[in-house]
């Protein structure tokens, strides 16, 4: 079933109360992909892991969960997800293990090596320059980094996902942007109309 505009422009950018309920319904409809995303980053307890675009913020917890005695950053271009996610981890907010910052995702405002796993789920749709944005996840991992892209594509998904709102990009393409900014070993797997692209950057040498 093929969502109205309004509703597509919201889950790319969610604002006032029409927002905060996107963002509970998109907590429950992308569980199983936030979960199989973390898998696949094989985080370990002391990475420093950026989300971008975190929106409810539930897949920050669970991150959170996974590094112990690491740091966990997102990301994002909503203030109201901004607000939603922060009050779901107010005590890790307030702790310092977990910082979320609002912004565009074309410049991420830390240094270069910043993280150790990165990863963005059903967000690369919004991006209209997605090369400058994987360009600039590129710069802010850690040699050895590692990044998961979490996206639909296909017939079910172009007709749920209106254009113009909505940029399908075709998993070939995705998999030939990663290799275009720099990351050295790019895998997909898919489960069943999700793929999600693997990309790891490559480690420094002596």
């Amino acid at each position: 079933m093929r969502r109205p505009l309004f509703i597509a422009k919201q889950a790319g950018h969610p604002s006032g109360l029409l927002g905060r309920f996107i963002g509970w319904v998109m907590s429950h409809e992308t569980a199983d992909a936030n979960a199989k995303t973390l898998d696949l980053l094989n985080v370990q307890p002391v990475d420093h892991v950026l989300e971008v675009g975190f929106g409810h913020g539930r897949t920050i917890a669970r991150a959170v969960a996974l590094t112990p005695r690491g740091q966990v950053t997102g990301v994002e271009v909503s203030e109201q997800m901004v607000e939603m996610a922060t009050a779901f981890n107010t005590e890790e907010v307030h702790e310092g293990r977990v910082t979320l910052q609002r912004t565009d995702g074309t410049h991420v405002p830390f240094p270069d090596g910043s993280f150790d796993r990165a990863y963005s789920v059903h967000t690369i749709y919004f991006w209209p320059d997605a090369a400058a944005q994987l360009r600039e996840i590129h710069r802010v991992l850690k040699p050895g980094g590692r990044l998961v892209i979490t996206f639909r594509y296909g017939e079910g998904a172009s007709a749920d996902l209106p254009a113009p709102i909505y940029v399908h990009r075709a998993p070939a393409v995705v998999v030939s942007l990663l290799q275009e900014v720099g990351f050295g070993s790019v895998t997909l797997c898919q489960d069943p109309s999700v793929f999600f692209a693997i990309a790891d950057k490559t480690a420094a040498t002596e």
